[in-house]
């Protein structure tokens, strides 16, 4: 699978509440775990940002056996990528516009879903019991901004794909 084109994307600049209504009027839905994040002190307002995100698979990272997450991320590293700012993953679910409909329906399986991009940020706790970040999906036609839960011992295929930050120039 070739990586998609780069994404220019503002990020912050909206208080919680306007990203929550943003999200609502372009019908993307949100589960208990992307509430819990946006909860978080990360999505208090913040002066805005501008980034490129170009979205990779694990396999496209050297990981052919797939990774961690703390692999994932040093191998993307590596590469020269950076990790997204903590809030970038509803920002990014408003500026896609193209993302496939994900290959099934099923929206919660103890596994990394089929379909979904990731954004990688750094987790907001160390407790595993807290959402580590977003994912972006579409199921049914209906777009997806999604927490997810995982451990440092879980394993993400080769096919797996994170949204990257690309370090600006200063």
């Amino acid at each position: 699978m070739e990586p998609a084109d780069p994404i220019l994307l503002s990020v912050g600049g909206s208080t919680r509440t306007q990203l929550r209504a943003a999200l609502q009027s372009r019908g993307v839905h949100l589960n208990a775990y992307a509430e819990t994040l946006l909860d978080h002190a990360a999505f208090e307002l913040r002066d805005r940002v501008e980034l490129t995100v170009v979205d990779r698979g694990v396999g496209e990272l050297g990981l052919d056996d797939g990774g961690t997450l703390p692999d994932v991320y040093a191998a993307a590293q590596e590469q020269g990528l950076a990790l997204c700012p903590p809030d970038t993953g509803p920002y990014l679910g408003l500026a896609l516009r193209s993302q496939a409909n994900a290959p099934d329906s099923v929206l919660s399986a103890g596994r990394s879903p089929a379909g979904s991009l990731k954004v990688a940020a750094a987790p907001l706790s160390d407790d595993v019991e807290f959402p580590k970040g977003f994912y972006l999906r579409v199921v049914d036609g209906v777009q997806w901004l999604r927490g997810y839960r995982c451990d440092d011992e879980y394993r993400y295929t080769a096919d797996d794909r994170f949204a990257f930050a690309l370090p600006t120039s200063r």
